[in-house]
C-alpha cells in the first residue's frame, strides 16, 4: 500500500508541481482533520443520547411466550 501512495504523490508532483501538490495536501490533510473531528462529535452525541434513553431490564420475564403444556 506504501507504494501506491508513493506513486500517486509523484504522479500528483509531476501534474501539478511542488507548489500546487503542496496546497493541495495541505487542503486533504484539513478536510481529514475536520471529518475526524465532526466524526467525534457525532460518536459522542450518540453515546449521550443512548445513555438518556432508558433501557428495557434484560431480566424482566413478564412478557415471554409459555409453550403448550
Amino acid at each position: 500500500m506504501g507504494t501506491e501512495i508513493l506513486f500517486i504523490l509523484m504522479l500528483g508532483l509531476l501534474v501539478l508541481g511542488p507548489k500546487q501538490l503542496h496546497a493541495l495536501l495541505r487542503h486533504v490533510a484539513r478536510a481529514k482533520t475536520q471529518f475526524e473531528e465532526a466524526s467525534r462529535g457525532l460518536k459522542s452525541q450518540l453515546e449521550a443520547e443512548l445513555e438518556a434513553t432508558p433501557q428495557e431490564s434484560e431480566t424482566d420475564t413478564s412478557h415471554e411466550l409459555v409453550g403448550d403444556q
